[in-house]
């Protein structure tokens, strides 16, 4: 894949994190999603796992904002996006994952109350709640069971997220 279709592969991403559509992913974005999630799964934003989602939800953006809000203006362009990604992301992914962990953490708090691992049906709810197709989150969600115990870890969340947002070969 060329650097131009890499940057355009990128850019697409960028919707998932604008939350409200308004053309720039900004702290809103990453709270709104944190709110989302609370309700739908009926945990309350005061509780431990709350707080937790949404520490969570701002770390991950001081992490986006760290590596791709160039102006400083505390809210992140599409094209501030792809370049971050394509400079800061594409030849060490991991950089992804550490910034995108508490968030991921939390999320499976509140998606996995006992701890044993995400269910596929758990897992497509949180992946619908943040705005993938109900059809393309289930079947993603299956696929991150990779040996079918029905139960998906963390780490096989936060690769798969990873690989997602900074590799080209994820449609």
């Amino acid at each position: 894949m060329d650097s131009a279709e890499y940057e355009r592969t990128i850019a697409s991403r960028f919707a998932a994190f604008d939350q409200d559509g308004n053309g720039y992913i900004d702290r809103e974005d990453f709270s709104g999603a944190a709110a989302a999630l609370l309700a739908e799964f009926s945990v309350t934003a005061r509780c431990e796992r709350g707080q937790a989602l949404y520490s969570g939800a701002e770390a991950f953006w001081q992490g986006m904002a760290g590596i791709a809000d160039v102006d400083g203006d505390q809210r992140v362009s599409r094209q501030e996006f792809v370049t971050g990604a394509v400079k800061r992301l594409r030849d060490n992914p991991g950089r992804f994952a550490g910034i995108a962990r508490p968030f991921l953490h939390a999320v499976m708090a509140v998606a996995d109350p006992d701890g044993t691992g995400l269910t596929p049906a758990s897992a497509a709810r949180a992946l619908t709640v943040l705005g993938v197709a109900q059809d393309r989150a289930a079947e993603a969600a299956r696929a991150l069971d990779r040996d079918g115990d029905g139960r998906i870890g963390e780490e096989d969340v936060l690769a798969a997220l990873a690989s997602y947002y900074v590799t080209p070969e994820h449609p």
